[in-house]
C-alpha cells in the first residue's frame, strides 16, 4: 500500500460551444442566490474563450468588497447549491510579479458530480490584481485567437502525458505567466479595463 497522495486525472477536451449559455445559466442562479454583496459576475477561465480547449468545468468570478463577510455569507446558500468552500485562499502570483501577496487573496468553493455540472467559483476583491487578471486573460484571448490555438494545443498535449490535476497545474503556470506578460503588453497598449466588456 502506497503513502502517496491519489492523483486527480486531468481530461482536456476541445471548445464546447454550450459552455458560455451553461456559464451565463449559472451565473443567473448564483447572484439571484447571494445578493447585493455580489458586485461583478463573469465567466473567467478557458471555458469563457471560444475555441479553447478546456477541461468540461466553468470557472466563474464573484467580485465583492470583503472577502471575510461574503464567505460568511456565501456559505449556506452556495451550500444549497451544491458548492463546497475548500481552503484555497491565495491566487497563483504570476512570476515577476512584485505586489504584496495578500491582495492575492481569494475564497473558492468548488461543485463536483452535480446535475447543474462541475464549477470552480472564486470570489476575488473588486479591483484586486487576481480579480483583474482572471478578466484580462480572457480578455486578451478571446482578442487573439492564434494565440488560442497555440495555447489549445499545449494543454491538450500535456493532458495527454500528464495524468494528474496538480502536475499538469504546476507546469501549465510557467505558460499562463507567459500569457499574463503578453496580455499585460496588450492591455497598456490598448487602453483596457476591467469589466469593460461584461462577463
Amino acid at each position: 500500500m502506497s503513502d502517496k497522495p491519489a492523483e486527480t486525472p486531468v481530461r482536456v477536451v476541445p471548445y464546447n460551444q454550450s459552455w458560455p449559455r451553461w456559464a451565463e445559466a449559472e451565473l443567473a442562479t448564483l447572484t439571484g442566490s447571494l445578493g447585493d454583496l455580489v458586485l461583478h459576475a463573469a465567466h473567467i477561465g478557458s471555458t469563457s474563450i471560444p475555441q479553447m480547449a478546456a477541461k468540461n468545468l466553468l470557472d466563474l468570478q464573484l467580485s465583492v468588497w470583503d472577502l471575510p463577510e461574503a464567505a460568511v455569507a456565501f456559505d449556506p446558500p452556495l451550500a444549497e447549491l451544491g458548492y463546497i468552500r475548500r481552503p484555497y485562499e491565495q491566487d497563483h502570483v504570476p512570476a515577476g510579479d512584485n505586489s504584496d501577496p495578500a491582495l492575492w487573496a481569494k475564497r473558492f468553493w468548488m461543485r463536483r458530480s452535480h446535475p447543474g455540472g462541475d464549477v470552480n467559483l472564486h470570489v476575488r476583491v473588486v479591483g484586486s490584481p487576481n480579480e483583474r487578471l482572471a478578466l484580462l486573460f480572457r480578455d486578451y484571448l478571446r482578442a487573439h485567437p492564434l494565440a488560442v490555438a497555440a495555447y489549445s494545443r499545449f494543454k491538450l498535449a500535456l493532458a495527454a502525458q500528464v495524468g494528474d490535476l496538480a502536475a499538469y497545474t504546476e507546469i501549465k503556470d510557467p505558460v499562463v505567466d507567459l500569457v499574463v506578460a503578453a496580455a499585460s503588453e496588450w492591455a497598456a497598449e490598448t487602453g483596457w479595463q476591467p469589466h469593460a466588456t461584461g462577463s
